[in-house]
């Protein structure tokens, strides 16, 4: 009896994922670039109402001063020289604007000296944030 050989081909078939990784990866690169971050003072703080209002710039360093005079950065409490060197290091490394975030119930004396402070510290535009 004679002998047939058959061969069975199989074809495999592979999917090439690196177009879609790479398109991911600038996706997520695009994300990244794009995105504010806003590093919040760390304390609720009820603002004075204004009459006059402007937009502010997303990107900038949040002072907050509360109800009892403490000037708060970052959830951390600073005193006023303290601040000084603090805004000095972040200014250095960007020229963000500055807001300063004055609770209704804290001293005026007190958002004065930070303003002084953080104009010798180097800041070329401050804000005073309130509500609308």
């Amino acid at each position: 009896m004679p002998r047939t050989l058959s061969y069975e081909t199989e074809e495999q078939t592979e999917i090439n994922l690196s177009p879609m990784i790479d398109c991911i990866f600038i996706l997520l690169i695009f994300f990244i670039v794009t995105t504010v971050f806003v590093e919040e003072p760390g304390v609720e703080i009820v603002k004075p109402i204004a009459r006059t209002q402007e937009e502010l710039e997303k990107n900038s360093i949040l002072i907050a001063v509360t109800n009892d005079n403490k000037i708060v950065y970052g959830g951390k409490e600073f005193s006023i020289s303290g601040i000084g060197t603090r805004v000095r290091q972040l200014l250095h490394q960007n020229d963000y604007p500055v807001i300063i975030q004055g609770d209704v119930h804290a001293e005026h004396g007190m958002v004065s000296k930070l303003w002084t402070e953080v104009k010798i510290a180097g800041a070329k535009k401050i804000s005073v944030s309130t509500q609308r």
